[in-house]
């Protein structure tokens, strides 16, 4: 299986946080459409100021209504910003979740502590191509329980789980091959 410590496609961002030993398998960022909401939102407050302006608000009261819509396009772009740092990594040895512009969030899980992982895909992220992973472990308090917003969810989650169970010793080689094949083809399209 062919694994990539860092490169052009491994941002700064993220191996940063790597261990010497660690192998990043797959890093993917958020899917888009979380900034579906937020942009409906915006596009919203601008759709409202521009009538308002046209027919009802005038002086002062549409200085303030444009200064609103400013603000929430401020907010838009913090959001769009956030978006553009946030990366969910698998490595060889557990799950990362780096999150935050000013204040920077590294939540992790070690594969050894997962003891069950499912992923759910809502209608809207069964159309635009995004899911939900919910990773279980021992311990009560789980620094990683819901990863939301990732992109290719099934891919991922047939990686993360061959990496959790892998094939035992006595399976053949050309299965291992196999295995492997499908694995780094998963790592590819990611």
């Amino acid at each position: 299986m062919r694994q990539q410590t860092s490169g052009p496609r491994s941002p700064v961002a993220v191996t940063k946080y790597l261990l010497p030993r660690e192998v990043q398998v797959a890093t993917v960022r958020q899917h888009p459409a979380v900034l579906i909401g937020p942009s409906a939102i915006t596009l919203g407050g601008l759709l409202l100021a521009g009538v308002l302006s046209a027919t009802y608000a005038r002086g002062l009261i549409n200085d303030i209504m444009w200064v609103a819509w400013g603000v929430l396009f401020l907010w838009l772009a913090w959001k769009a910003v956030n978006w553009s740092v946030n990366y969910f990594v698998v490595t060889s040895e557990r799950l990362l979740l780096a999150t935050g512009f000013l204040t920077r969030k590294v939540n992790m899980m070690p594969l050894t502590k997962v003891t069950d992982m499912s992923f759910q895909r809502t209608f809207p992220g069964r159309m635009l191509g995004y899911g939900e992973f919910i990773v279980e472990s021992a311990g009560l308090d789980q620094a990683l329980r819901r990863v939301r917003f990732i992109p290719y969810p099934e891919q991922l989650y047939l990686l993360i789980c061959g990496m959790l169970f892998p094939s035992s010793a006595d399976d053949e080689d050309d299965e291992d091959e196999s295995a492997d094949d499908q694995a780094e083809a998963l790592a590819d399209e990611l």
